[in-house]
């Protein structure tokens, strides 16, 4: 329903289209066929393209749609709280979230080689 009624098949926040190949730079600017024109990171039209165009800068991608959660809490379902991402922009979205967990993580391993262990040695 969020993906594509609503979001209508693009990403709700650069506007990707989903299920397409699209081209585009490691900054987020992309090329979109339907309107013939680059697009930044936000899906915002750009005026003037890249003035050179590097093989090596350039990559190829299929977009896919997933539904975020804006407060990362998967038991809040609310429409409001959904949003349809393509994969970088729901990498973005959640790149804190990550932080986070990859810090509880390393916590909790340090608790347990303590407890069990002795004290935790890093390295």
């Amino acid at each position: 329903m969020i993906r594509f009624e609503r979001a209508k098949g693009r990403c709700e926040r650069c506007a990707r289209p989903h299920g397409q190949i699209v081209i585009c730079f490691g900054d987020g600017r992309w090329w979109d066929a339907e309107c013939g024109g680059w697009r930044d990171g936000q899906g915002r039209p750009l005026r003037h393209g890249p003035e050179t165009i590097s093989l090596t800068e350039i990559r190829s991608t299929r977009v896919y749609l997933a539904t975020a959660h804006l407060d990362h809490d998967p038991a809040n379902n609310r429409p409001r709280n959904l949003k349809a991402l393509c994969q970088r922009c729901h990498m973005l979205h959640d790149q804190n979230e990550h932080r986070r967990r990859r810090w509880l993580t390393l916590r909790m391993r340090k608790s347990f080689g303590d407890l069990f262990s002795g004290p935790y040695k890093f390295g």
